[in-house]
């Protein structure tokens, strides 16, 4: 069995004249006759329950019609030959030449042999190797391939209503599923049985799926010859993006520990601490009071774990570390495109989305294939994309006000408490924020899904690519807003006492006692790891909860349950599974996480250890919920990581600009480095240099109790010399840091070739191969033993095709 479709019906005489919908068994019936006109092999199957009763149909392909569609949608198969399998792990390539024992490695039974390959012709199947056994000459995914692709163009009504294949079916609950067959259980044999005896399923579940192989290499071959390229591609890029956090994280680590040696060291920490009354600071709101700056010793403190010199280091390695990061990653990907048989694959024209078939509100002829296409206008889906555009910009202004203002007014809160309480408030604030966000990112999906609706593309390609940039967006607003406000606007206009800056008659709000850059790291962690924790809990327990609510619900309704010892079917089994919903929400995640280590990186240097915690915790739930919880997805080619690449080329910039800001005009790095050099080298007074004392206007105004705040100002509130010169500096600083790190990172870029010279080598072996094996000139006719699919008519044909290759 290929593949197995399933509709439910109600089991009673009269629920079924209630609950059966005729222009359903019309469809359904109308559809599996035409699969049967096509070639395909059916059985049916029914399994009856107490209220309803369930249709399996079990659909295969035979040996001519899998060769036909071979051809048709250019799969690849081997020429005599095998290759070495190529080692792509650099640490076991270095390992193997130093003669040391390799840690993560792990002997994989039965690993997927690797051939030359070209594309399939009918007329040279001798040429091509496994040609005399035609149950084994395809692989079990690219028979499934051929499958959905019959089963997508099949029409059941009217074409030009867009009533044709699987995926509208579904859609509309004419067929509760379409799924590819599981290979088998995925548990392991009892007794236990000889490594090379498993199934390639089981394989998967014991030597990838498992926690214990947390430190292991990914079997990708494995992957990829049971999910397909495009899966095997996610989890390629996921495992190299968390071997590429261990040196982020190791340098982030030793950041963050020169800080403890600095709290006990630093001179203007030890001022802060024993400054005693000295310096009495303004209220930092409204209804604020007056403090002593000596109480926040200790956030001052904790301040230099993450603001020291260190930091700038950091900046620009994480900065230089993500292009390379990228570079690198286009080479692996290259490398392993190459060696699965996709380096030179190109999507075969698409047929319409099903959606928008339905809904086009007019036809043309395709200049291509000749037949009836729906067609809808594109001035309408410009302005349709362009209004789209006015609503989410509106969305990402509110998002950015509503984030502004709810962190304003946790800070008043902060101003009513006394300190100690300030900084609880000030914590549970941030969570608060956290649940908002991810409240907000399910609206934001859901909008961004009616507006790519309504823009109506042609394309699922398109349609997912539209979806996936209007998602990021939102998303990128939705949990970035708050650390972009706290980093580069919290603080920056307030003005001074007795003249404070407003907004709509609310005075802007000032940085916390501790300063705004911990804020920022406060901000972070709470954002990232809460965000990973509550994605990961999720993960692990949704998964677990869906087949006992299954259960419950079959009791309410009356059905039996089934006995433990009662043998199950493997497609009823794989029907209790749930559906694969792809990879977007899987790929967001992790792109979203990348933004958390590079853009904001210079505020939070244990960002990158955090997040490789969470890849090897992720790796394994998405492992373990692909073998043993989803039920199979068709198998996709694919040639890359899609729009996600740029995607992340797009953060790589950004932190390299966010970064220069943060260290200029967040961090006191420029401040301290202008006093040493200007002042004090041992940065004694360095506290009295960054306060400024307020206006004697405002002491008058408050029982003549003068007080200190931050900033570069002289008592009458009027900005000082060095202010302009540390704006000189700063702005000369964000100037130079960005020039360097873009000058190396193309360097790297012109450096590191995106296709390895071996796999260049290869490609070209491969080519003179295939015209070796496929170089006769010759003209045959061939006469057709299978109809033809267009997508208006279904004809038999004879054709004459003329090769040269």
């Amino acid at each position: 069995t290929d593949f197995v479709l399933v509709w439910e019906e109600p089991r009673s005489p009269k629920e079924e004249l209630k609950g059966v919908d005729s222009t359903h068994v019309k469809f359904r019936e109308e559809f599996l006759k035409r699969l049967r006109h096509y070639g395909l092999l059916q059985e049916q199957r029914v399994v009856l329950q107490e209220k309803k009763k369930t249709s399996f149909i079990l659909l295969s392909a035979p040996w001519s019609l899998l060769c036909y569609y071979a051809e048709e949608i250019s799969l690849r198969v081997p020429l005599q030959g095998e290759l070495p399998a190529p080692n792509l792990n650099w640490s076991e390539q270095v390992l193997s030449k130093l003669s040391l024992p390799n840690p993560l490695s792990q002997d994989v039974p039965n690993p997927p042999a690797d051939y030359y390959t070209c594309q399939f012709r009918t007329n040279k199947l001798q040429r091509f190797l496994g040609s005399d056994h035609q149950e084994t000459f395809f692989k079990t995914t690219q028979r499934h391939q051929v499958l959905y692709e019959i089963l997508a163009r099949t029409p059941y009504g009217s074409v030009k209503k867009g009533e044709v294949g699987i995926d509208r079916l579904v859609s509309e609950q004419v067929f509760t599923a379409a799924y590819p067959l599981h290979q088998g259980d995925f548990r392991l044999p009892s007794p236990p049985v000889p490594p090379h005896c498993l199934g390639l399923r089981q394989i998967l579940y014991a030597y990838w799926a498992q926690w214990s192989c947390w430190r292991r290499y990914q079997p990708l071959d494995h992957i990829r010859e049971y999910f397909g390229e495009k899966i095997a591609l996610y989890f390629a890029w996921i495992g190299f993006y968390t071997v590429w956090l261990l040196p982020a994280s190791l340098v982030g680590t030793v950041i963050f520990l020169i800080g403890f040696g600095l709290m006990a060291t630093d001179v203007p920490a030890k001022e802060v601490c024993n400054s005693g009354n000295r310096f009495i600071m303004c209220p930092i709101c409204n209804i604020c009071s007056y403090w002593n700056y000596s109480s926040i010793c200790s956030t001052y403190k904790a301040g230099l774990l993450f603001d020291n010199g260190g930091t700038v280091f950091l900046s620009v390695f994480m900065s230089l570390w993500a292009v390379t990061f990228l570079e690198y990653w286009k080479r692996t990907c290259s490398s392993l495109s190459h060696r699965w048989d996709c380096s030179d694959f190109q999507d075969i024209e698409e047929r319409p989305r099903p959606e928008f078939t339905a809904m086009a509100p007019m036809t043309v002829r395709n200049p291509v294939t000749g037949a009836e296409e729906p067609y809808f206008p594109e001035q309408k889906r410009l302005n349709r994309t362009l209004t789209g555009c006015m609503l989410l910009q509106l969305v990402c202004e509110r998002d950015v006000w509503n984030v502004s203002e709810f962190l304003r007014r946790s800070e008043e809160t902060e101003g009513v408490l006394v300190f100690q309480a300030g900084r609880i408030s000030s914590l549970s604030g941030s969570v608060l924020n956290l649940l908002v966000i991810l409240l907000l990112s399910r609206v934001y999906t859901a909008l961004a899904h009616i507006l790519t609706r309504w823009e109506m593309h042609r394309t699922q390609t398109k349609y997912e690519d539209m979806f996936i940039l209007k998602v990021f967006i939102f998303q990128f607003v939705n949990f970035y807003s708050s650390p972009i406000y706290i980093a580069f606007f919290k603080g920056r206009f307030v003005g001074y006492p007795g003249n404070y800056n407003t907004l709509f008659g609310v005075r802007n709000e000032d940085c916390g006692a501790g300063g705004c850059l911990i804020e920022l790291a406060q901000e972070l962690l709470v954002i990232m790891v809460g965000k990973q924790l509550i994605n990961n809990i999720q993960e692990f327990i949704s998964p677990k909860l869906r087949p006992q609510l299954k259960e419950k619900k079959k009791e309410v309704d009356g059905e039996e349950a089934q006995g433990e010892d009662e043998e199950v079917c493997p497609w009823e089994d794989d029907y209790q599974l749930l559906v694969c919903e792809g990879l977007f929400s899987e790929y967001l995640e992790m792109v979203l996480q990348f933004g958390f280590i590079t853009i904001f990186v210079a505020a939070c240097p244990l960002a990158p250890l955090f997040a490789l915690i969470n890849n090897w915790v992720e790796i394994r739930l998405d492992a373990h919920k692909f073998v043993t919880e989803y039920r199979r997805p068709v198998a996709e080619r694919a040639q890359d990581i899609g729009i996600w690449f740029p995607i992340l080329q797009f953060i790589t910039h950004m932190a390299v600009l966010s970064n220069a800001f943060l260290i200029a005009f967040t961090s006191s790095f420029l401040p301290r480095l202008y006093y040493r050099y200007t002042r004090d080298s041992t940065l004694r007074g360095f506290i009295s240099f960054t306060l400024a004392t307020s206006p004697h206007t405002f002491s008058q105004q408050h029982h003549n109790a003068s007080c200190r705040y931050r900033g570069f100002r002289d008592e009458n509130g009027e900005y000082l010399p060095e202010y302009f010169h540390l704006l000189a500096i700063r702005l000369g600083f964000i100037i130079v840091f960005e020039h360097v790190v873009f000058f190396i990172g193309r360097l790297i870029d012109l450096m590191v070739p995106d296709i390895p010279e071996e796999v260049e080598l290869k490609i070209k072996r491969e080519h003179y191969m295939a015209k070796e094996a496929l170089a006769e000139n010759q003209v045959q006719t061939l006469t057709c033993h299978q109809p033809v699919l267009c997508y208006s008519s279904f004809v038999n044909c004879s054709y004459v095709l003329a090769e040269t290759v």
